[in-house]
């Protein structure tokens, strides 16, 4: 083929990009829209926070910040330490060791992921409280009478709370550490292992000091889940800045409150993400090209790898057999399968409907942005896009706050132009709908769809792009023919999570969703407010068994040799370098 003009080489054509911008508007356009999306409720807040009652803000100084703030950070310290010592501790004995069942706690160690903190929580109070079978079984064994006559650690405690929620959301550092173990070069524990370096050594001293970017990720979004939930919180009855945003909205009346007790919620969650980024600076990891690899594991037997199961089977056992074993028997004892509520269908439809909707939309826009990053190299772009992830560490109820005000105005501008054109009004078309929790899952869980997405483009070379472009390809027709094919395995990734995330979301639905609207969440809350969850144990049963889908699927690619899963690939940053 002949050409009749010289072709620009892959640097050529990027510089032009960055030359020209003005010829990718749709790029800037995209990039500042998610970044208007999510700086909406975030400015909302402010403005509700600034003109909040004087009176109303030194009540809140005076008798619930101090309260809510000591309770929250203790609560955040014991679920890190449950979190990293079951995360960093199993992800440690199943990469380090090789024994009998091993193969089989690779994929039982991350079920936990599938129950939602509120579920476990529900289900825990109702086996350890006074009246649950734990404690009815202890005073017929030892011949109690009441309570008084025995002490029981109270479920319904801080200590509950950091027990429940630490093994429930521990996966997060499991799975943080296990990618990161998996990478760790081999050279460096043979060259300990050759010095006389016993395997706890060689733990305290390379594997886990080299592995702190990932633990500072791991924990980072395992209290970034903690600070989120309302439902166990509540159900405990731990005083937590969330439920002190829930309860000064709705039980107070005052959104000024609310918002202002927000603003401190955003201020510790900052700090939560600066103190990793802090904990993982100037740190990078080496991933050579040649002879990589983790070190061989080092075979046990006997009683040392019955106790390696032991250990491992624990937070498995407290995270997810137990909660599920529950979760059957209440609904087989109860029959509840034969005589199957009409009304859960509807909260099933309900949920899917709306978690399928903001899938579909999440992966619209973090597509189209993970594109714009791609193509067109400019700062703002970038930064707007990175701005837009910060949506998944605000927590469902300062969201579901921060979107009230502008979900309002944008449905006064929809009845001015109403009025203006037919002469009436027709009501509140997006704060008065669900198109107001479909709005908040996309804001939250945009940052899983971008970061599954940017990982799985970083995997495909930028020679298509040009080669592409020297055939005279314009963007739409490269995303299609290009792009998508490449990255669909992390498409498929990203929905899977995005979806089963809106299933789990409660704080969000809770306060957003429409008068008589239900979904499978709200559902189990309503069961559990009234003291009964255990008519709810269906609808927990069929949430965790959709949960355990997206589990399945990161299990899978979790343990295949040296290469990190896409989802850990980001949530690292960019602090990956590979040897020449």
């Amino acid at each position: 083929m002949t050409l009749s003009h010289p072709i620009p080489n892959g640097p050529a054509l990027r510089g032009a990009v960055r030359l020209w911008p003005a010829r990718y508007g749709w790029a800037f356009a995209i990039a500042l829209a998610i970044a208007g999306l999510v700086a909406a409720p975030i400015v909302s807040l402010v403005r509700m926070a600034a003109v909040g009652d004087a009176e109303i803000a030194a009540h809140l100084a005076a008798y619930v910040l101090p309260v809510a703030l000591t309770q929250t950070a203790l609560l955040l310290a014991g679920v890190a330490v449950i979190s990293t010592v079951a995360g960093a501790g199993t992800a440690w004995l199943v990469t380090t060791f090789q024994f009998t069942g091993r193969s089989t706690l690779l994929w039982l160690l991350p079920l936990p992921l599938a129950i939602p903190t509120y579920i476990g929580a529900y289900i825990y109070v109702d086996i350890l409280d006074t009246a649950g079978p734990l404690q009815t079984a202890l005073r017929e064994l030892f011949g109690w009478r009441s309570p008084a006559d025995y002490w029981f650690p109270p479920i319904r405690s801080l200590g509950g709370a950091i027990f429940i929620m630490g093994f429930v959301l521990y996966p997060y550092t499991y799975l943080a550490a296990r990618a990161m173990f998996q990478t760790q070069h081999r050279a460096f524990v043979d060259a300990a292992r050759t010095l006389g370096a016993r395997s706890w050594s060689v733990a305290c001293r390379i594997t886990l000091p080299l592995a702190r970017p990932a633990l500072a990720v791991g924990v980072a979004l395992t209290l970034l889940e903690t600070l989120n939930d309302i439902g166990a919180s509540e159900y405990l009855g731990v005083q937590t800045l969330t439920l002190a945003v829930f309860t000064t909205w709705l039980n107070r009346g005052s959104l000024a409150g609310a918002a202002q007790i927000a603003l401190v919620m955003l201020v510790t969650v900052t700090a939560l993400v600066a103190l990793e980024r802090y904990g993982r600076r100037r740190q990078a990891y080496v991933t050579p090209v040649h002879g990589r690899g983790p070190a061989p594991r080092i075979p046990l037997a006997g009683g040392r790898a019955w106790l390696a199961v032991f250990l491992c089977l624990i937070p498995v056992a407290l995270g997810f057999f137990l909660p599920v074993a529950f979760l059957l028997r209440q609904v087989i004892v109860r029959g509840l399968l034969v005589g199957f509520d009409p009304a859960l269908w509807r909260h099933t439809m309900t949920t899917i409907a709306l978690a399928a909707t903001a899938t579909a939309l999440v992966l619209l826009l973090a597509l189209a942005a993970s594109v714009a990053v791609r193509l067109v190299k400019h700062p703002l772009i970038a930064a707007c896009v990175n701005f837009a992830t910060v949506g998944y560490a605000i927590p469902g109820t300062v969201l579901a706050l921060g979107l009230l005000a502008p979900l309002v105005g944008v449905d006064e501008i929809i009845n001015g132009v109403t009025t203006t054109l037919a002469g009436k009004t027709v009501g509140l078309v997006v704060a008065g709908s669900s198109l107001a929790v479909v709005i908040a899952y996309v804001v939250r869980f945009l940052a899983i769809g971008v970061g599954f997405l940017q990982a799985g483009f970083a995997r495909v070379s930028t020679d298509f792009d040009d080669m592409a472009r020297m055939l005279g390809a314009r963007p739409l027709v490269l995303v299609r023919s290009v792009h998508l094919p490449l990255v669909r395995p992390a498409l498929w990734g990203a929905a899977l999570l995005i979806f089963i995330d809106c299933l789990k979301e409660l704080p969000a639905t809770l306060l957003l969703r429409p008068l008589n609207v239900e979904t499978l969440s709200t559902h189990i809350y309503q069961f559990a407010t009234r003291g009964n969850f255990e008519q709810g144990a269906l609808a927990a049963l069929m949430i965790v068994a959709a949960g355990i889908l997206p589990v399945v699927y990161i299990i899978r690619y979790a343990d295949f040799g040296p290469a990190r899963p896409q989802a850990f690939t980001l949530m690292q940053g960019r602090s990956g370098k590979k040897a020449p």
